[in-house]
């Protein structure tokens, strides 16, 4: 798994890294505001990849004296990092887009621009589609965050294109109110993404699917006679249960600690579930 999630992130910024270079150079050229905003969509990429490869190195260290549980917040951390750049990204573009409609600035549109961007779809496509499916495989919301903006880059760098497009058929302003977009764009899958790591920080509750198939797992167990006080909630990515059963009380201490480790294994079983505490209660 560590192989693969590391291999995902340096894909990530190796490609981004690419990406930025090409957007930079030839949108300081062409003077495209759509397509300098692209760019620093890319920058902020980069940035985030750096940021997710720590957090998955760290997330995935083993339990220690002082982080009992494990390390599993550092990836929602990463994943927030990324939504934060992304916010400050979405503002920066529409403010700079609305001081290029009011100043008017020359820009230089091409077809050379228009086929950068189509390479740059082609690859963020391709980069959302490797990433999504690396994550979702190892559960890890860093890497699927990483997935979720290269998704948004496609859309991002779309609309840059079409603006570029219309501005070589003799359509400045299309150029601005396709940065304004993006930037729009962008603060909204932020707020989405922020939103959703946020979640795992302050240990919501998981969704209640979940909570039905870990009760279905424990009254599955021969000997457990009633299930209840079921509380679960987000460690990082991963979740911690706390569960009552209830035994028959006349069960020795020894049958007792059997099926308890038996319930444990059964619900440990479900993905994302890393802890399960156990309360017994004799009837």
């Amino acid at each position: 798994m560590r192989r693969a999630a590391f291999k995902a992130t340096i894909v990530g910024l190796v490609a981004n890294t690419a990406l930025f270079a090409l957007k930079i150079v030839f949108g300081l050229m062409s003077n495209s505001i759509a397509l300098i905003s692209d760019a620093i969509n890319s920058f902020t990429d980069i940035a985030s990849a750096i940021a997710i490869f720590i957090a998955v190195k760290v997330g995935r260290m083993r339990a220690d004296v002082s982080h009992p549980f494990g390390h599993h917040r550092a990836e929602p951390i990463a994943g927030f990092f990324v939504a934060v750049l992304a916010g400050v990204l979405g503002f920066e573009v529409i403010k700079a887009a609305i001081e290029r409609i009011i100043f008017k600035q020359t820009v230089t549109f091409g077809w050379i621009p228009i086929t950068v961007l189509l390479i740059v779809i082609i690859v963020k496509y391709s980069m959302a589609s490797y990433l999504k499916k690396i994550g979702k495989k190892f559960d890890s919301p860093a890497i699927l965050a990483s997935a979720f903006d290269s998704k948004n880059d496609v859309y991002i760098s779309g609309t840059a294109m079409i603006g570029i497009i219309a501005g070589t058929l003799g359509y400045p302003l299309a150029d601005p109110l396709a940065a304004i977009f993006v930037g729009g764009w962008v603060l909204k899958t932020a707020y989405e993404l922020g939103s959703q790591n946020v979640d795992y920080l302050v240990g919501k509750c998981p969704p209640q699917p979940l909570i039905d198939k870990i009760r279905e797992k424990t009254l599955s167990i021969k000997g457990v006679k009633g299930v209840h006080d079921i509380k679960a909630h987000y460690v990082g990515n991963f979740v911690h249960v706390g569960i009552h059963i209830e035994l028959d009380k006349k069960l020795t201490t020894f049958n007792a600690h059997l099926i308890v480790k038996k319930v444990g294994k059964a619900v440990e079983s479900l993905p994302s579930i890393d802890n399960v505490f156990i309360h017994i209660d004799p009837s």
